[in-house]
């Protein structure tokens, strides 16, 4: 193969589906299990098979063109050698009933198949082979055969018709990467000189992407984590160390960040084709979310419009953003969801959401069902990724859901009720267990439940299978039937990472398969791709992370100092108060006293952070009462995107008056918004931030205390003190920020939390409420304020 070729490759899956698809888009049910079924049927087939069947027959042939190689692969179900003549066996799960199955039932079946006996008859130099289609009930377990031989002359013609159509698609590709590697090669850091640390952090990711391992930064605020982590990540791209980066969120607003240093990139001349995520509920254009033809008309024809689609957005666009996603569906009439998805096929970078890569439920299995590829995976505020990653791994059910629907079926399908009633009834063996506690934990998990979900999804799925064939839905069915299934699928990771959970309210029972420790499916996920880089301004202390984020003891970690003067801020603790919740009570007036003498010694906008939204409302009526004259917005508990929208606008640059926010610690408020220069120049952080004391956070101690005498800290120290850190990261923002922190608890100063302080913290100045003002006005008098 000439080197100097571009190699573009395909499966002959995704190569048979993309130049043959047609037709709409139809969500209409037909089973989620089939799927897990399917693969089990697969097994079972080819195990029954004899001596001359091959399962699993990796196929492989290159095309050469004038400028590039096209290599189509994939792997045949079977292959059969009888004396020498050879069949191609491809095995498809059905729930049509078999006599209505014939040679045209799927003519996409046909072609996968004449694909693999192409490719096998090529290698095997054979002028015949034949091709049986192996349909198999799902139901029934019921088997029926089409066979058809094939001359080699035809399965030619085929192949090559079904290549000469690709063709453009693969030149498109080829040209683009010639070009955009040419780009790379030239590509200077987009920024005159690198910030301190920049440099040292762009280094240690071009070393984590080459020998495709993880690595764990603490990288403060303002230090160009983004850019820092980009940039080495392209230029790896470009010297063939891999061939896609996947940045990863937990928020919208740093997948704008993201947007941005790739805008700067290409200023400089990078020619880098990237692709925004958006969830399909935000990105669809109809009211509901269905999509189905008769009541979507992007879903009609969509498959028949979309390749043109695809085709004009790539020859035209280099930022797939959702804007862009929206006009070119729009204008070709397909769903804006689906384009997106298939326009990750032809990204050089994809910045989604974190469940795309790492969550059982909806991970892109278009890159990550097999074996996974030579992917750099860049996980942005990596901290948050921890509650996540036990959200994604765990499942639960309720018995109210059970109750409720066994009433409502018993007409409607009398088998699935009684189903239903004896799930119910093993809910009310579980309430039992709870004794007293109102809970109930076991390491062991509680399998009987198992067989009654099992059999709830097969009746389910024949109930919703035929109402759907009527166009009748019933929403509450379906979603209990995608809980049974999820529960049933996390239940196959169960392992000692995890416990059964059950807890009782006044009119409930819910039983949860919880994931304490996510760091062995993480670990297990990273391996979809070539390399990872975690990263963030608070992951302290870095073997906490590196360890529940799935590291080993080859990978890397990083602690970066902050690059701004630490002259610019002023943190001060008043380590005399105690905010703990007995104690609230008695020292709210000295809580508002703080505050009150921060913010009235300087003009201009702060946040006071609390631990609770009761907390936070308590403070806020006596300092209404005290300071009735300063301008105060108070953060609730479920706000629009409007409404943090008009919440933020109230922190003006160059303030005519004092404005102060009350908003909770890990919300919305506390990590994510950039509010630059004068737009805040002082916060206020109320207590360490622990989460809420609960049953989940207790078994999370628990587990880790037996595992590494360090359960309080898992559990609680380490994601409250992450917590402050985050919101203390607000005021410092860029080079020319200057603003005032003040800690307010007697714990702050305790050795153990100090040790988790960054080093920008220090020095920090103790403070009492009668000398706050003395040093903030000291402070801001040093910086000519």
């Amino acid at each position: 193969m000439n080197e100097y070729k571009k190699e573009i490759k395909i499966s002959v899956r995704n190569l048979v589906e993309f130049v043959l698809r047609t037709g709409d888009i139809d969500s209409s049910f037909t089973g989620s299990s089939r799927a897990v079924e399917g693969t089990r049927l697969h097994k079972k087939i080819q195990k029954t098979q004899g001596k001359e069947y091959s399962p699993e027959v990796f196929l492989k042939t290159t095309v050469e063109f004038d400028d590039f190689f096209l290599t189509v692969e994939g792997r045949a179900d079977g292959v059969i050698n009888e004396d020498g003549c050879f069949i191609i066996d491809e095995i498809k799960t059905t729930t049509a009933p078999l006599e209505l199955i014939d040679e045209f039932y799927n003519p996409l079946h046909w072609a996968q198949a004449k694909c693999y006996a192409y490719i096998h008859a090529l290698n095997e130099n054979l002028e015949k082979i034949k091709i049986r289609l192996t349909y198999c009930h799902l139901e029934t377990e019921e088997i029926k055969y089409l066979v058809s031989e094939f001359d080699f002359a035809e399965l030619s013609r085929f192949f090559e018709e079904l290549v000469e159509k690709y063709y453009v698609w693969a030149k498109l590709a080829c040209d683009w990467q010639v070009k955009r590697d040419c780009s790379i090669k030239v590509l200077e850091f987009p920024f005159e000189k690198y910030r301190k640390g920049q440099r040292k952090l762009a280094v240690a990711v071009y070393k984590t992407v080459t020998e495709g391992k993880k690595l764990y930064v603490k990288a403060p605020t303002g230090i160009g984590k983004t850019i820092s982590t980009l940039f080495p990540a392209v230029k790896a791209i470009g010297e063939g160390h891999a061939s896609k980066i996947f940045y990863l969120t937990a928020k919208t607003v740093t997948g704008g960040v993201a947007k941005e240093a790739f805008a700067k990139m290409r200023q400089k001349g990078l020619l880098f084709k990237t692709v925004t995520l958006t969830a399909k509920e935000k990105i669809c254009f109809m009211e509901k979310a269905v999509c189905k033809p008769e009541k979507c008309e992007y879903a009609k024809g969509h498959f028949d419009r979309v390749n043109e689609a695809i085709m004009d957005i790539l020859t035209n666009e280099d930022e797939i953003k959702r804007e862009v996603i929206e006009e070119y569906a729009k204008a070709h009439r397909v769903c804006p969801f689906e384009l997106a998805l298939d326009l990750t096929i032809w990204a050089d970078a994809v910045i989604c959401d974190y469940n795309y890569v790492f969550d059982p439920r909806v991970y892109l299995k278009r890159f990550f069902s097999d074996a996974g590829g030579d992917y750099i995976f860049l996980v942005d505020e990596a901290h948050n990724l921890v509650d996540r990653a036990r959200e994604m791994f765990s499942a639960q059910l309720s018995k109210k859901s059970f109750l409720k629907l066994k009433k409502a079926m018993k007409e409607e399908s009398p088998k699935i009720s009684k189903t239903l009633q004896k799930l119910n009834t093993f809910m009310l063996g579980m309430k039992k267990l709870c004794g007293d506690n109102d809970y109930f934990v076991s390491k062991e998990e509680q399998s009987e439940i198992y067989l009654l979900l099992r059999r709830l999804i097969g009746e389910c799925e024949e109930y919703l299978t035929d109402r759907a064939k009527n166009g009748i839905e019933n929403e509450d069915l379906l979603q209990l039937y995608f809980d049974a299934l999820m529960y049933v699928r996390i239940a196959e990771f169960y392992d000692d990472r995890y416990v059964t959970f059950v807890e009782k309210s006044d009119n409930d029972v819910r039983i949860k398969l919880f994931c304490i420790d996510p760091s062995h499916l993480l670990s297990e996920a990273l391996k979809r791709g070539k390399a990872a880089v975690f990263f963030s301004a608070t992951l302290l202390p870095l073997s906490y992370f590196k360890e529940v984020l799935g590291g080993g003891p080859d990978d890397y970690t990083m602690c970066l100092d902050s690059p701004f003067e630490v002259n610019n801020r002023c943190l001060m603790i008043a380590d005399r108060i105690s905010t703990r919740y007995q104690d609230r009570g008695k020292s709210c007036d000295e809580v508002v006293q703080c505050i009150k003498s921060i913010v009235c010694a300087k003009k201009g906008n702060y946040i006071a952070f609390f631990p609770s939204y009761q907390y936070m409302n308590m403070i806020y009526e006596l300092f209404e009462k005290e300071c009735g004259d300063i301008k105060l917005y108070v953060q609730s508990s479920s706000m629009t995107e409007k409404e943090r929208e008009d919440f933020l606008e109230r922190f003006k640059a160059d303030p005519q008056e004092t404005v102060l926010g009350f908003c909770v610690l890990g919300g919305i408020f506390s990590e994510g918004i950039d509010l630059r220069d004068d737009r805040l120049i002082g916060a206020i952080i109320v207590g360490v931030g622990l989460p809420q004391i609960c049953i989940e956070r207790d078994i999370i101690r628990d587990y880790y205390q037996n595992k590494n005498r360090l359960g309080f800290e898992y559990s609680y120290m380490y994601p409250g003190m992450n917590k402050v850190m985050q919101a203390a990261g607000r005021v410092i923002r860029s080079e020319n920020d200057k603003g005032v922190i003040l800690l307010i608890d007697d714990r702050f100063t305790n050795p153990s939390y100090l040790a988790l302080f960054p080093n920008e913290w220090f020095p920090y100045i103790r403070v009492t409420g009668n000398n706050i003002s003395e040093h903030v006005k000291k402070f801001w008098s040093r910086h000519g304020a």
